[in-house]
């Protein structure tokens, strides 16, 4: 029985999102479209198991993928619940939760608790030192890119040797080489380097199943944000920590992968109904955010995707304006046409502008546009970034 009404936890969620919520146990892949309120499925979710009395707080693991997303998560399952209810509960990012739980068993694997994390310049700087003491040319090989390599083979966790067919770089090569010189490195410094705060804690439940299954025994219910963006090695954490309760949660939408660069593979959420025969399969399709237009624009982009979880995304919104589409002939065009739309638009509309975003896919394609606002005596403002013209090496 509930320890109180949580009616609340339920009010306003559509009957895809209540049932996500209220399936307590099993795997459980939520496909959830763009704007379909996936966050607050998740929070729900974890509220309904504590209110209910399904787990306590201290068998959940939640994870994430940055720690806002954690913070958002956490505040919005303590607004749902009577206070000190999700005390003890294990939530925040893979590498976070990870971290924790290595400053608890890393003397399993030799480590001391008190381990230093190196962050990429750490990372480099150690790179750097083995080239230079094998003999290589930095003005020929580059820490940066070594470091990438070895970087991209633990997180695919295969050999280095298997990452890369056919012609292999100089750099490539000089990371094989070194990648053992390197672990060894880190580990003469007690140190960690951030993709070691996922592999190792496989190693440890590889080398110690006693206490794989403490953290089994644990965390009875596992549940992670943006499946999708996962990585061979987040997978296969999922798996193990998951394997003797299988209470599974897993939300993401593989039309949104976005990561592979960074190692993600959307073979991990493509592949869920048969890694758990028994999963259930809740897609939440209902869009909150965009109009029909652009909803009917992405439909039409996304079907043509060869390897996908079907489903039909739509909405109660209204048409809204139609979509445009620019073919420029370079990024100068591009950069040019933009501002004139926005002027335009400005002016025929009695905008602001304040109005107006501008979205780019990498901050390198800020300058472009930048020089075009300039040009135009545009005023405008970098959001999760810095203007070309403020960074140090410009001033």
């Amino acid at each position: 029985m509930p320890v109180f009404d949580t009616n609340p936890i339920l009010e306003g969620l559509n009957d895809r999102q209540k049932e996500a919520v209220e399936t307590a146990h099993g795997p459980l892949l939520v496909v959830a479209g763009p704007g379909s309120g996936k966050t607050r499925v998740l929070t729900c979710r974890i509220a309904w198991i504590l209110a209910t009395q399904t787990a306590r707080p201290y068998q959940i693991l939640a994870l994430t993928f940055t720690n806002k997303a954690a913070r958002e998560m956490l505040g919005r399952v303590e607004s749902l619940l009577p206070p000190g209810m999700t005390s003890g509960m294990w939530i925040g990012t893979f590498h976070a939760q990870m971290s924790r739980l290595l400053r608890i068993e890393a003397e399993s694997i030799g480590f001391t608790r008190d381990f230093t994390i190196y962050d990429t310049d750490d990372s480099e700087r150690i790179v750097k030192q083995l080239i230079e003491a094998e003999g290589f040319d930095l003005k020929e090989v580059r820490p940066r890119a070594v470091r990438a390599y070895i970087s991209e083979a633990k997180n695919a966790r295969i050999p280095i040797e298997e990452i890369r067919r056919g012609k292999k770089s100089r750099q490539y090569r000089v990371a094989v080489k070194l990648f053992d010189s390197y672990n060894d490195a880190l580990q003469a410094a007690n140190a960690f380097d951030f993709d070691d705060l996922l592999l190792k804690p496989l190693e440890i439940f590889d080398k110690h199943p006693d206490i794989l299954e403490k953290y089994q025994n644990k965390w009875t219910h596992v549940l992670i944000d943006e499946y999708q963006d996962t990585n061979r090695v987040q997978y296969a954490l999922a798996n193990e920590l998951a394997g003797k309760h299988r209470n599974l949660c897993v939300v993401g939408d593989d039309a949104q992968s976005i990561y592979s660069f960074r190692g993600a593979d959307i073979r991990n959420i493509l592949s869920f109904e048969r890694d758990y025969p028994e999963a259930k399969v809740i897609r939440l399709e209902q869009n909150y955010r965009s109009t029909k237009a652009i909803l009917g624009l992405a439909d039409a982009i996304i079907i043509h995707n060869n390897d996908q979880i079907q489903k039909t995304l739509w909405t109660n919104n209204g048409t809204g304006d139609p979509v445009a589409l620019i073919e420029a002939r370079s990024d100068r065009d591009e950069a040019k046409r933009a501002v004139g739309i926005i002027r335009g638009e400005r002016i025929r509309n009695a905008l602001n502008y304040r109005d107006f975003a501008v979205l780019y896919r990498t901050n390198a394609q800020s300058r472009i546009f930048e020089e075009a606002m300039r040009q135009e005596d545009i005023p405008y403002q970098i959001i999760g970034g810095i203007s070309f013209y403020q960074r140090r090496e410009i001033k």
